[in-house]
């Protein structure tokens, strides 16, 4: 990469930068594990179908409907410091950790880019004191609460790379956004393909090197 160009650090949480999932227990955090199951069974006509096509997206808007709807704001946001500080405590993955901290010696900006809720990863970035946050978002109704639905696309796979080129169009729109930065992407799972295939150095975090990665990267 060309050192005289910024350079971004960017990585994905669950799996990456955590040791385990933090979708499912913090929805289980929020709702109660009856209450969510219970919800996700009435929605049963939708839900079913989106688990036998193994649809990620469309789950992740059936959990979140059930987890979230009519919910204060304040209320998730205590549960979110909560939760955030939990997995900043217990669930860090100290090798991809000391990553993130090689970058911020180097003076590197560091941006989240995951398919967690925004709502917790936000405390989270602050804990690990990282530049931005970019992941699933959630609509604000009236009376300052959740209605249930996505603000926006789940980021995950082409949506992650549409998210952090927005960001940098914004961040580096004098250098052309993306064209300008040289970026260095974390990830561990297919989710994080399309972010892994347009870095200039890709991290795959994990024992099995995937095959869509080439070996030249």
């Amino acid at each position: 990469m060309s050192s005289d160009r910024p350079h971004i650090a960017a990585f994905d949480v669950d799996g990456t930068l955590t040791t385990r999932d933090c979708v499912v227990p913090f929805l289980r955090r929020v709702a109660g594990t009856r209450h969510l199951a219970q919800q996700l069974g009435i929605d049963a006509r939708q839900t079913v179908p989106a688990l036998i096509r193994r649809d990620r997206n469309e789950l992740k808007a059936r959990a979140a409907l059930a987890a979230f709807a009519d919910r204060p704001v304040q209320e998730v946001g205590h549960h979110a410091m909560d939760f955030a500080r939990a997995v900043h405590m217990s669930w860090l993955r100290a090798d991809t950790l000391e990553m993130l901290r090689s970058h911020q010696a180097a003076g590197d900006t560091i941006v989240l880019v995951s398919a967690s809720f925004e709502v917790y990863l936000g405390s989270l970035g602050d804990l690990l004191q990282v530049d931005d946050v970019l992941a699933t978002r959630l609509v604000i109704g009236a009376e300052q609460r959740f209605t249930g639905a996505l603000d926006g696309p789940n980021c995950r796979g082409p949506e992650k790379v549409r998210r952090l080129y927005a960001w940098l169009d914004e961040r580096h729109a004098e250098l052309g956004g993306r064209i300008g930065v040289d970026v260095t992407a974390y990830g561990d799972s297919t989710g994080d393909r399309e972010l892994l295939l347009d870095a200039d150095v890709p991290v795959f975090v994990g024992q099995h090197r995937p095959r869509w990665l080439p070996a030249s990267y």
